[in-house]
């Protein structure tokens, strides 16, 4: 039985992640209303060139920044549980001249040196929307230490509006400067110049926030070290995972016009499916996220205290959570998906990709919710090791696979990918924690509840689309979905709210 203080502990981290998720819901629908705008204002070209541009400046960030949130946030918690607590400023110092120092030179390097990076583009464009974005770099390198602070003391709520307002003036700013553009470009360029605001405006907003709320500059000796050597496993996985982004969004198009494609159709059937299918795919991540966000913390903290039980419940706790989310999904995508691309985007070709693209929801989430947990857990080098053994069959998969599948050559690439990542960072859980989770059944379970609840409402499509409006279809059949998807977890007593979330 769990006592008074454990209870109020337990409500008080249920009650944070639920408004984390609502938060990050929110803020994942503003980012989704925006990209079906750019999708119609851009075209799937436009789309397709905006998001190699991004990805590069996304692979930047992670290189400067990436690891270090994570590693300060987890070392707080240790100075804690160790009755340090005064060390947390100046952990926090030496993250923010550490980002600093990687970010600064990289951009100058890229100002200064053009030649050297306008060659890897396949489009000229792409390097002039790069620059505009650039000095979001090295503000937003040090708005992420200043986030892993708040994680640190977590101060959940401080950090959810900050994303969420970021969001929403990236959506504002965009609309307003895309709409006065005066061709396809000056649009695109409007594009990239929200982005910049909105950074500008997070770290404005949480650089006062910081100090306003006690935060310090600190001596940062002593801590750059053990950061240093903390962050770099994290920041090298997520650098790689940037890298491989970037390197999809250069290899693929032109992989896609060796097979037979045209230039134009191969950036288009990219921005389809990376600027319009994936971020579809990616739902379950904002809820995945709140979980992570709201429970690594307490993983650490528990790892720290070696409170094995804990440790187990919680780990056990967080992975049924995922799993159970991506699997109310994945049956809509699997009857839907294709009406939904109708539906959301006026491009069925897009909603193709969304139901063929749904398999890999599930492995997904695995991955993204074990990567967390084993980084709180100080096993940064083997989360490095597994997704580097993972990310090789992606590429293998988009280098030699577009001859035979075109596009879909990087779903079947995501899919290995993800389950070979998720397999890895499973055993590994079960290696590390005292008191092992048993989740092997659920697993299994959990994937063969999707196919029945895809067959029901694929079926009721059917019946319903002729005599009913395609949006009036689509939300009878997802709604169906998840009823049924939720029937079957309860019938089979594999997961429930009330005791798996709230107990």
């Amino acid at each position: 039985m769990l006592n008074s203080d454990e209870v109020d502990a337990i409500k008080l981290i249920v009650k944070t992640m639920m408004t984390v998720t609502l938060f990050s819901c929110i803020e994942r629908l503003l980012g989704f209303i925006y990209r079906i705008y750019l999708s119609r204002y851009l075209g799937s070209e436009g789309l397709g060139i905006y998001q190699v541009s991004l990805s590069v400046v996304g692979l930047i960030m992670t290189l400067t920044s990436s690891g270090i949130p994570i590693t300060v946030s987890r070392i707080m918690i240790k100075h804690k549980a160790q009755g340090l607590e005064r060390s947390s400023f100046n952990t926090v110092t030496a993250g923010m001249l550490t980002s600093l120092i990687l970010s600064i030179p990289i951009v100058l390097i890229i100002y200064i040196f053009p030649s050297v990076f306008s060659f890897i583009f396949a489009d000229d464009r792409c390097y002039a929307l790069l620059k505009i974005m650039l000095p979001g770099v090295v503000i937003t390198s040090v708005y992420a230490v200043i986030r892993g602070y708040f994680w640190g003391e977590k101060k959940f709520f401080t950090y959810s509006i900050i994303e969420f307002l970021e969001e929403a003036i990236m959506l504002v700013a965009g609309v307003l400067l895309i709409s006065k553009a005066t061709d396809n470009y000056s649009k695109i360029e409007g594009a990239c110049n929200a982005v910049l605001i909105s950074y500008i405006f997070s770290f404005a907003t949480a650089f006062l926030l910081y100090f306003l709320r006690g935060g310090k500059i600190k001596n940062p000796k002593g801590e750059l070290k053990p950061l240093i050597v903390s962050s770099t496993p994290i920041t090298l996985m997520r650098t790689s995972n940037s890298l491989i982004n970037t390197l999809i969004a250069i290899i693929l198009p032109l992989r896609l016009v060796l097979s037979g494609m045209t230039e134009s159709g191969a950036l288009a059937s990219f921005g389809e499916l990376s600027g319009m299918s994936i971020p579809l795919i990616n739902m379950p991540s904002t809820i995945i996220g709140s979980i992570a966000l709201v429970l690594v913390p307490e993983l650490s903290d528990n790892f720290y205290r070696h409170s094995d039980v804990t440790l187990k419940n919680n780990v056990e706790k967080a992975i049924k959570s995922s799993v159970f989310i991506s699997c109310m999904i994945i049956p809509i995508f699997l009857s839907v998906g294709k009406e939904l691309g109708t539906l959301v985007y006026h491009n069925q070709t897009a909603g193709i990709y969304v139901q063929r693209a749904s398999i890999i929801m599930l492995p997904m989430s695995v991955t993204m919710i074990t990567t967390s947990m084993l980084n709180s857990l100080n096993l940064e080098r083997k989360t490095l090791l597994y997704y580097l053994v993972g990310a090789s069959f992606l590429l293998l998969s988009i280098y030699f696979l577009p001859k035979y599948l075109g596009i879909y050559s990087l779903i079947i690439g995501l899919l290995l990918s993800y389950l070979t990542t998720s397999i890895c960072n499973l055993i590994l859980i079960k290696k590390t924690c005292n008191k092992k989770p048993k989740l092997s059944l659920f697993l299994i379970a959990s994937v063969l509840i999707v196919i029945p609840s895809g067959l029901i409402s694929y079926l009721l499509k059917g019946i319903l689309l002729p005599f009913l409006p395609l949006g009036l279809t689509v939300l009878f059949c997802s709604v169906l979905a998840m009823l049924f998807s939720y029937a079957l977890f309860s019938l089979f007593n594999l997961f429930s709210v009330k005791e798996d979330i709230l107990k």
